[in-house]
């Protein structure tokens, strides 16, 4: 039996496909199960401050991770721990933020999710998310005056986010700028407790994108496949010199705004409609059927992703807290740029 070119470059796609949808799958695995200890250690007193888990979102934010590469630029949302790790965010940084640890990327001064790594197109993360659409446009700008090409830049918001005044102002600029942006909308149907009923009267989030001169497309945030296509495809577009993009993903948030919360407003009817769906347990009944894993592959990733985590945990649990009279509370990273008492007050 003689095999064509086209069937080769079939068998390629399809090898390229698993293989992209299995490191997919095991970064939402992982960040599923650190987010389970971040929820462990919170209920243990150990982490002070707010738990934010990103159950039920993994689809799209692992999405967003995977279709950047080096030089883009990432603004991700408190529900991002899939996307961050995709992109390359060492798993560390996020434990010891978490725990205030001295040695990680905040170096202690906050107490859960505002760390980065600007230097790599990471953004620490402005608690007004309709903020951080601003913030990428600016570095975008910045790349645009330096002469650096092929870039794009992914801001994630809510629903919540688009009622803002800073998300109108921040995305009219990038449209008028035709900048290489790609804003990732994830439409949990609820402003933290508010359901978007009383946030806009618009049909379609995706009528904001019109209405700003964008092109828009939507969807299903459960469904991973659906996700690395409509999301790997925008940021295409957006880096082929297309203008902004925005993606809006239906899903719904499945735990509450943070741990004290319990999310007792959720419409029930919303949880058992397919906007429920737990997208890792999608996933894994995918991998399953398209035989790219039987179950005890994904016991193995599961209980080697299990393993690293609680050895993550447990290096950052023995290293030393901070210090308050020894820290260099200097807020900036270029200490000569700082100003001391003297230089404050010598004229």
């Amino acid at each position: 039996m003689t095999h064509t070119l086209f069937d080769n470059n079939v068998v390629e796609e399809r090898t390229s496909a698993r293989d992209t949808y299995v490191k997919a799958y095991r970064f939402m695995l992982q960040a599923r199960i650190l987010d389970d200890k971040f929820a462990s250690l919170y209920r243990m007193g150990k982490i002070h401050g707010g738990v934010f888990l990103g159950r039920g979102q993994e689809a799209l934010s692992v999405s967003v991770g995977l279709a950047l590469r080096k030089g883009d630029v990432f603004a991700p949302l408190i529900r991002d721990g899939a996307g961050r790790l995709a992109f390359g965010e060492p798993m560390l940084d996020a434990v010891r933020t978490y725990l205030g640890s001295p040695l990680g990327p905040m170096r202690a001064r906050d107490g859960n999710v505002h760390r980065g790594r600007p230097k790599e197109g990471l953004l620490p993360m402005i608690s007004h998310l309709g903020a951080m659409i601003s913030v990428v446009n600016g570095a975008l700008l910045a790349h645009r005056f330096k002469g650096i090409s092929g870039t794009v830049g992914a801001a994630c918001v809510g629903d919540g986010a688009t009622s803002t005044g800073a998300f109108h102002e921040a995305v009219n600029q990038a449209a008028v700028e035709r900048l290489p942006l790609v804003l990732i909308v994830a439409n949990n149907h609820y402003a933290y407790s508010t359901p978007t009923g009383r946030q806009f009267a618009c049909r379609s989030l995706l009528d904001k994108a019109v209405g700003y001169g964008i092109e828009g497309h939507s969807v299903d945030g459960t469904d991973l496949s659906a996700c690395l296509q409509v999301v790997g495809d925008a940021v295409s577009q957006a880096r082929a010199g297309r203008g902004p993009q925005m993606v809006v993903a239906s899903l719904l948030r499945l735990c509450g705004h943070g741990e004290h919360d319990d999310a007792g407003y959720i419409d029930p009817k919303l949880k058992q409609s397919s906007l429920g769906r737990d997208c890792l347990k999608v996933a894994e009944g995918s991998l399953l059927q398209q035989g790219w894993a039987d179950a005890s592959t994904l016991a193995g990733w599961r209980n080697e992703l299990v393993h690293s985590v609680e050895e993550s945990v447990a290096k950052v649990q023995r290293e030393p807290g901070p210090d308050p009279y020894k820290e260099d509370w200097c807020a900036l990273a270029s200490k000569h740029l700082s100003e001391g008492p003297d230089q404050l007050w010598s004229e």
